[in-house]
């Protein structure tokens, strides 16, 4: 594992622009205290991504959509998990009036404000939900595989079966157009070391063959040679992000989410997921020292959503509880079928980089430019 500096000792340095600070093993600082993170957003994305969205871009999505899918029972795909991005986009996809086949993958750690939320979406908006149960004794044998293999991604099974059976439906289903809730304004930093690709096959198979108990017959798998190549290039599906191509600002999203449709927060990003919840606040800090809250508000910081200030002061109200974590233990235990002193017995063994797992790293720089050329061309925006 890369060495880290965490607050309170020596050595220790926060960015000036945003939270970021040196619990990235890799970060750096110019003169002016400037993270390279800062420098990274400018380059990455600014050439690609307008603050105030582009509106004639956005329409002209749309009517693509709709002029492409008029002869068809859908236009579009859209996965909906309850949290903000994939439920305001649901209800964008209503406004325009788009027909999406719509996808909720229940991987068993639903809250039940999410719960809550998709059905007071899908019902308002008369759109047909199709949910796809993940086979959970297949999914917990990954999880538990996981958990013992001591890596920082622990959330890699549950978004990699939620990713394999959304675009294998989509894909049976004969869409073209995949409307992701993923945007650059909410979601423009994580660092390397804080966690790994969730699509890398090889590296789930290796984890799972070491420390899992049961074959993978029932856990869904997608490779990366089958999401770039034959979904994306073979039968033409278009992965689209929508919206970048708006103001997209998260807290106008949940007041308009709040009185279309009753919608209720869930108190931290991914935090639909009970297990995310668990993972993001307790095992990555607690573990590794790492706290993705970081990540998620300096990218609010850069996209002119909230002020470092304010960044500053969400990260003193340490809303993740200590009763709060013993209630989300109690229940990751209870669904894992995990004794106290089996996980106790975890805790006490090293914790380990995903690097030290077979992974896709010859695949890597061939799928970084099969992207790249995807883009140009336009199946992925």
């Amino acid at each position: 594992m890369k060495p880290i500096i965490r607050p309170g000792e020596p050595g220790y340095r926060r960015c000036s622009v945003t939270v970021m600070d040196t619990t990235d093993p890799d970060i750096t600082f110019d003169e002016q205290g400037r993270s390279n993170w800062v420098k990274y957003f400018e380059d990455t994305f600014a050439s690609r991504w307008k603050p105030k969205g582009d509106p004639a871009a956005f329409q002209r999505l749309m009517g693509r959509i709709r002029s492409e899918g008029r002869n068809k029972q859908y236009d579009c795909a859209i996965g909906l998990s309850g949290g903000v991005d994939s439920s305001y986009l649901a209800y964008l996809v209503k406004r325009e009036g788009l027909r999406p086949l719509v996808i909720h993958t229940d991987a068993g750690w639903n809250s039940e404000a999410a719960v809550r939320n998709i059905e007071n979406i899908v019902t308002k908006c008369g759109f047909d939900l199709f949910t796809v149960v993940i086979d959970w004794d297949a999914l917990a044998d990954v999880q538990r595989a996981f958990l013992r293999s001591g890596v920082p991604n622990q959330d890699i099974p549950q978004d990699h079966a939620i990713f394999a059976a959304f675009y294998g439906l989509a894909a049976k289903n004969g869409i073209r157009y995949v409307l992701s809730g993923h945007n650059i304004a909410c979601e423009s930093i994580l660092p390397a070391a804080w966690g790994y690709d969730a699509l890398d096959t090889r590296h789930i198979r290796a984890i799972h063959s070491r420390f899992g108990s049961r074959s993978l017959r029932g856990f869904p798998l997608m490779s990366k040679l089958r999401y770039g190549i034959v979904y994306q290039m073979l039968r033409g599906m278009r992965i689209l992000k929508p919206l970048d191509l708006l103001p997209y600002s998260k807290a106008d999203a949940i007041r308009t989410l709040e009185k279309e449709f009753g919608w209720q927060y869930y108190g931290g990003k991914h935090f639909e997921s009970r297990w995310t919840r668990f993972f993001q606040a307790w095992w990555l800090p607690a573990r590794f020292g790492y706290d993705k809250r970081l990540a998620h508000l300096s990218s609010l910081i850069l996209s002119g959503q909230i002020t470092r200030a304010e960044a500053l002061a969400e990260l003193d109200l340490q809303r993740y509880t200590e009763s709060l974590m013993r209630e989300d233990l109690d229940l990751v235990l209870k669904k894992l079928g995990m004794s106290q002193n089996e996980w106790d017995d975890l805790l006490a063994k090293p914790v380990h980089a995903h690097g030290e797992y077979p992974q896709e790293l010859m695949l890597r720089p061939i799928m970084m430019a099969g992207k790249r050329w995807m883009r140009q061309l336009g199946f992925v925006r």
